[in-house]
C-alpha cells in the first residue's frame, strides 16, 4: 500500500486542501493510505487555530486522509525550518510513509531539493553571516545568500509554500531518510491573498470567518457544518485577541531574563519585547512597537505566543517523544498495526497513556494540557472553557463522534 505523508500549517481543509487529498487519491489510487501530521490548536503563524484540533482532524479524515498525527507545540510555533523538521521527524518515526506530498507555487521538486541541497552546503553558512551583516532581515539574507550559489534558481525562496518546501527537503536530508518528496501545484488565492475562483487562502478564510462573514463557497460541507455546530456550541471562531488581557497580563509579570529565554536568534530582540511590553495595551500595539525591517511579523508574533504559553526554543530540539494520534479511518487503523511493529517512536493513542512514557514525553503531554486549557479561555463562550479536555478527549474515529 502506497502511503503518502502531508504536513499541515493551519489546515481547515477548505476546497484548496480538499484538492490536494483528492489529487493524491488520483495520482496513487483510491487505496492509497494518506497520513497527516497537523499542528494542534495553535499555528506556525503564531496565532490560536480557529478551530480546536480534533474538530480539524475529524474533517481531515471526512476529507481522506487516512490518519492524522499532531505536530506537538513546539514545533507547530516553531520557524518555517523547526516546524519543517518536526513534521517530517514524525513521518520518518512512523515508519510506514514512502512519499512526503505538499503544495508549491513552483511545483518542481527537483528545483527545491536543489535548493535545499544549497542551504546545506559548506560555503552558505559564511555566504548567510555575511548578508546578516548588513543589517536584513534573515529571509532576505538567505535570499541572498541561496543567489550567490544558485543563481536564479534562488527565486523560489520567495514563496512561502516553496519555502516550506525547501525545509521539507533539507530535513529529509539531514534525517537520512528514504522518504521521496513530491511538489504538487498549489492552486487557487495567493499564500496571505483573498480569494481565486474557487479557492481561498486559510488567511482570508481566517478574516471571513471572525467577521462573521460567509464563507460557505470556500468550505468542504463537512467543514462547514462542523464549524457551524462549533460556533452554535459557543467553541468557535478562535480569537487571539479573546486572550489579551491574559497575555499581556502575563508578560508584564516577566523580567528581562525571562523574555531572553525566548529570543530564539540571540539578537537581542528580547530588550525591545520587554521595554514593548511594560507600556503597550494591545497586542498589536506591542508587536508595532517591536517590529522593525529586522523581524518578519510572523516571527515576532511567534515569540509573543512562545512567551504566553511558556515554549522555549530547547523544547524543540531534536523530534518529539512520541506519535500521538487526532483522527483516524480504517485504513489509519491498519496503519498504527504497522506502526506498532514498524515506528521509533511510541504511539500515543489515549492520552492518559502518556503516564507510560518517558519523563521528557510526560513534560511535553502536561505542556499541550497547559496550553489547550489556555486555549479553550479564548472560545467565544466562557461556559465551554473548562480545563482538563486534553486528557478526557480521544481520537476521532472514522470521522464519528468524539
Amino acid at each position: 500500500m502506497r502511503t503518502i505523508g502531508i504536513i499541515c500549517e493551519y489546515n481547515p481543509f477548505h476546497t484548496g486542501h480538499a484538492w490536494q487529498l483528492g489529487e493524491l487519491r488520483r495520482r496513487f489510487g483510491a487505496d492509497a493510505a494518506l497520513v497527516c501530521v497537523m499542528s494542534g490548536n495553535y499555528v506556525q503563524r503564531g496565532d490560536f487555530a480557529l478551530l480546536r484540533k480534533h474538530v480539524r482532524a475529524d474533517a481531515a479524515v471526512r476529507g481522506g486522509a487516512s490518519l492524522v498525527l499532531e505536530l506537538p507545540l513546539p514545533w507547530a510555533t516553531a520557524s518555517a525550518e523547526g516546524f519543517s523538521r518536526g513534521g517530517v521527524g514524525l513521518l520518518c518515526a512512523a515508519g510506514v510513509v514512502d512519499t512526503l506530498a505538499f503544495g508549491s507555487e513552483c511545483a518542481d521538486t527537483e528545483l527545491l531539493v536543489r535548493t535545499a541541497d544549497a542551504l546545506l552546503s559548506e560555503g552558505f553558512p559564511d555566504a548567510l553571516r555575511r548578508e546578516l551583516a548588513r543589517g536584513v532581515s534573515f529571509a532576505a539574507a538567505r535570499r541572498a545568500a541561496a543567489e550567490a550559489l544558485l543563481g536564479a534558481e534562488a527565486a523560489c525562496l520567495d514563496s512561502p509554500n516553496d519555502i516550506l518546501g525547501v525545509e521539507y527537503c533539507k530535513a529529509l536530508r539531514l534525517l537520512g531518510s528514504g522518504i521521496v518528496p513530491l511538489a504538487l501545484p498549489r492552486v487557487g488565492a495567493a499564500h496571505d491573498g483573498e480569494s481565486a475562483g474557487d479557492f481561498a487562502s486559510a488567511s482570508e478564510l481566517r478574516r471571513r470567518l471572525r467577521a462573521g462573514e460567509s464563507a460557505e463557497a470556500y468550505l468542504t460541507p463537512d467543514m462547514l457544518r462542523l464549524y457551524e455546530s462549533e460556533r452554535a456550541a459557543g467553541r468557535a471562531p478562535v480569537r487571539l485577541e479573546t486572550a489579551e488581557r491574559a497575555i499581556l497580563s502575563r508578560l508584564r509579570t516577566m523580567t528581562e531574563e525571562d523574555f531572553a529565554a525566548f529570543d530564539e536568534g540571540n539578537e537581542g530582540l528580547y530588550h525591545r519585547f520587554f521595554d514593548a511590553s511594560r507600556t503597550a495595551a494591545s497586542v498589536e500595539a506591542l508587536l508595532d512597537t517591536v517590529k522593525s525591517k529586522r523581524y518578519a511579523h510572523a516571527r515576532l508574533r511567534r515569540m509573543l505566543l512562545s512567551c504566553y504559553l511558556g515554549v522555549t526554543p530547547a523544547m524543540r530540539v531534536g523530534t518529539a517523544p512520541y506519535l500521538r494520534v487526532l483522527a483516524m479511518d480504517d485504513t489509519g487503523k491498519r496503519l498504527l498495526h504497522e506502526m506498532r511493529e514498524r515506528a521509533s517512536l511510541p504511539v500515543l493513542i489515549k492520552p492518559a497513556d502518556v503516564r507510560e512514557l518517558s519523563a521528557e514525553a510526560q513534560r511535553l503531554m502536561a505542556l499541550e494540557a497547559r496550553s489547550t486549557d489556555l486555549y479553550a479561555l479564548a472560545y467565544p463562550e466562557l461556559s465551554q472553557s473548562a480545563g482538563g479536555s486534553e486528557w478526557r478527549i480521544g481520537p476521532v474515529i472514522k470521522g464519528g463522534e468524539r
